[in-house]
């Protein structure tokens, strides 16, 4: 079936040469100067890696800390108890419960974007497993928000550090800032998240790991990347 695509989309899609591999500046300014909607629309990476995700050995997910942030107010949800209650709230924590929490979610409560847990708590919140898993919002050492440092994960959180998982397809997703930052800002942001998942290559990926790289507005076309390019920028030595 086809897709209707708005006046502006068509503008923005014409403006693209669909046969050219861009830096990532020359993207930028393109996805800025064609970002036409009422709104600041947020600007996304999105990636195509060639891994095989149903091997555990080949899963790619990591953190990275976004020089300038993401530009979206971000809500964080912490389960702990005792003492690191107040740590949690004191540090910005927009929700901090214990094993009350759990029904709520279970009932379909979901208002937050990023969850920590405490190590002790995780006991009753692989309870929601098969809730926030799913999702990608379950706490995991790996992605440091299972830790008893709570208020520096709340505060790194809050300050743009950001989770990416591959997908069940090799896919990744990631935000890299708003048509409102400057063309520098969002360059920075997005070399960073680039740099972090070449870093993320597993080990026993073979071929191509790089496979391609796009960056779009929430309403306009997917500009691609110079994947090679960029790999070899960012080869692991």
């Amino acid at each position: 079936m086809a897709v209707n695509r708005g006046k502006r989309y068509k503008m923005a899609a014409d403006s693209v040469d669909r046969n050219k591999s861009y830096t990532v500046e020359e993207a930028v300014e393109l996805v800025r100067k064609g970002a036409t909607a009422k709104f600041d629309e947020s600007v996304e990476l999105a990636f195509k890696l060639g891994v095989d995700p149903r091997q555990a050995d080949q899963m790619v997910r990591g953190t990275v800390a976004l020089p300038y942030g993401t530009g979206k107010s971000v809500n964080v949800l912490v389960f702990a108890k005792g003492e690191k209650v107040r740590e949690a709230e004191e540090a910005g924590a927009d929700v901090v419960g214990g094993e009350e929490l759990i029904e709520k979610i279970q009932s379909g409560w979901m208002d937050f974007d990023v969850a920590v847990a405490t190590p002790d708590m995780m006991g009753v919140v692989g309870k929601l497993g098969r809730v926030l898993g799913p999702k990608g919002l379950m706490p995991s050492p790996k992605s440091g928000t299972v830790t008893f440092d709570v208020a520096p994960a709340i505060k790194q959180i809050k300050a743009g550090k950001i989770e990416y998982r591959v997908d069940k397809s090799a896919n990744i997703h990631v935000p890299v800032g708003k048509v409102s930052f400057s063309s520098d800002q969002i360059a920075e942001n997005a070399l960073s998240v680039i740099e972090s998942i070449m870093r993320a290559k597993p080990a026993s990926a073979k071929g191509t790991y790089l496979r391609s790289v796009s960056m779009s507005s929430t309403m306009g076309p997917g500009l691609r990347l110079d994947a090679v390019v960029l790999a070899n920028r960012f080869v692991r030595k």
